[in-house]
């Protein structure tokens, strides 16, 4: 069974978006200097404008992070037992233009031009972010692929 469609399974997603909602905090309250400030600031201003945004915008990103994730799942599993999140670090740049690929496209498609320029002033530093949460996302999808 693939990733993607384990991932969507109805019965596991609100597990894996709440997972992955998880991740987000942990990430942003990581954090620091003044680029997480930043982060900090422009996390807590879009949680106050809508409290269950995170969790949204994971539930419609699922199905393409999961599709982009799927590949390394496959090399993964192919391997034997192990840390997908050690996995997915030991392939940074790949993993990281994957995921960003995703998020690119959407901020792209996106009608909403305040959304377009948030993602836009965080862009510059979204690869090292997404990166140094590899090992925390790779945690998520393993719990949730078992």
């Amino acid at each position: 069974m693939s990733l993607t469609t384990t991932l969507l399974d109805p019965a596991r997603q609100p597990a894996v978006v709440a997972d992955f909602a998880s991740v987000v905090e942990a990430e942003v309250g990581d954090k620091s200097g003044l680029s997480g400030t930043v982060i900090k600031t422009a996390y807590a201003a879009v949680k106050k404008v809508s409290p269950s945004v995170i969790e949204s915008a994971l539930t419609k990103l699922l199905p393409d992070f999961a599709a982009a994730l799927d590949p390394f799942w496959t090399e993964f599993s192919a391997q034997g037992p192990g840390d997908f999140g050690q996995f997915l670090a030991a392939r940074g740049d790949a993993v990281g233009d994957a995921l960003l690929a995703v998020t690119d496209a959407k901020a792209e498609s996106t009608t909403q031009p305040a959304l377009r320029k948030a993602y836009s002033s965080l862009r510059g530093k979204a690869k090292e972010n997404v990166v140094a949460a590899l090992p925390r996302v790779g945690a998520a999808v393993q719990k949730n692929a078992a």
